[in-house]
């Protein structure tokens, strides 16, 4: 990462961190009778310290393209992110993934328990839903971004990619197929961070398609670079167990055709996600930075 990107992605982190840290503070808000003392503890230990917030980067960004910041775009960010950790707590109970390590450190379920993981990732996704209802923004505003939220997240997006997935262990899917698949259940939430940046900055009708395009294929290298990881990366450096979907036959670009050809497709991914920011110049240096992070990673 240039030094630049890197503070900026801090940045934003901290600040990501701040508004979740407000927003699932031990005390009721309006229209709430407790918050029970467990469940709260679960959903903070899912969601703060730690991961590099890069929805909410995204979100950030594609708002600040078009002269949007403060805090309903960080709340804004905040909601998708408590989407985003809601899926890694369920993604990783023993009837899913079934892992016990997650960004370093004992999954939720394994440092609570099954119940309270399910029941921490329920309150998360939808406390994103209380948060997006209640931000500084006019109501037109508020139900795009909401209703975006809930089909990126739900029966056409994650959701229904993680079932796509599930469905497709042990089978040999073609490209097409797995494309499809990974859209729905990475792609989705990343496709949704650039749109609702765009959506909540009242961007025009062509810039918000701009930026819905550059989020798809932000979201097709994201997965190919977490399969890449998967594949050649060693679990210290990224935090979790690898080497895992083959082991479950998982349906991958890796799998159907090379780590080489991988990487090929994803550099080429990567490139045609930069060139759909041309027209905003040096305005839209930080997310040309972010695809080219994301290809990079290692965790």
């Amino acid at each position: 990462m240039n030094q630049d990107f890197s503070a900026r992605l801090q940045a934003i982190a901290t600040d990501t961190e701040k508004t979740l840290d407000r927003l699932l503070s031990e005390r009721p808000g309006p229209g709430e009778t407790a918050r029970p003392e467990r469940l709260i503890a679960a959903m903070r230990y899912g969601a703060l310290g730690a991961g590099k917030r890069i929805r909410p980067f995204l979100l950030v960004e594609c708002a600040g393209l078009f002269g949007a910041s403060g805090q309903p775009v960080l709340e804004a960010a905040a909601a998708l992110e408590c989407v985003h950790c809601y899926s890694l707590v369920h993604d990783d109970l023993p009837a899913m993934d079934d892992d016990d390590l997650r960004r370093g450190r004992p999954t939720v379920h394994r440092q609570f328990d099954e119940a309270t993981a399910i029941l921490a990732g329920d309150a998360l996704l939808t406390l994103a839903f209380d948060i997006l209802a209640g931000i500084d923004a006019d109501a037109a505003t508020r139900i795009e971004l909401v209703a975006g939220l809930a089909r990126a997240a739900g029966i056409g997006g994650m959701a229904g990619g993680q079932m796509l997935d599930i469905d497709a262990e042990g089978k040999r899917l073609d490209e097409d197929a797995t494309l499809r698949l990974q859209a729905m259940k990475t792609g989705a939430l990343l496709r949704y961070g650039c749109e609702a940046g765009a959506i909540i900055s009242g961007a025009s009708p062509d810039e918000r398609t701009r930026m819905v395009d550059f989020g798809q294929r932000i979201g097709k290298a994201f997965q190919l670079a977490d399969d890449l990881i998967d594949a050649t990366g060693d679990a210290a450096t990224a935090g979790k167990a690898t080497a895992k979907d083959a082991a479950q036959g998982k349906a991958t670009l890796v799998a159907l055709h090379s780590v080489e050809r991988a990487r090929a497709i994803l550099a080429d991914t990567v490139a045609g996600a930069i060139a759909t920011l041309a027209p905003f110049g040096t305005r839209a240096t930080a997310l040309a930075d972010a695809a080219r992070f994301i290809a990079s990673r290692s965790s």
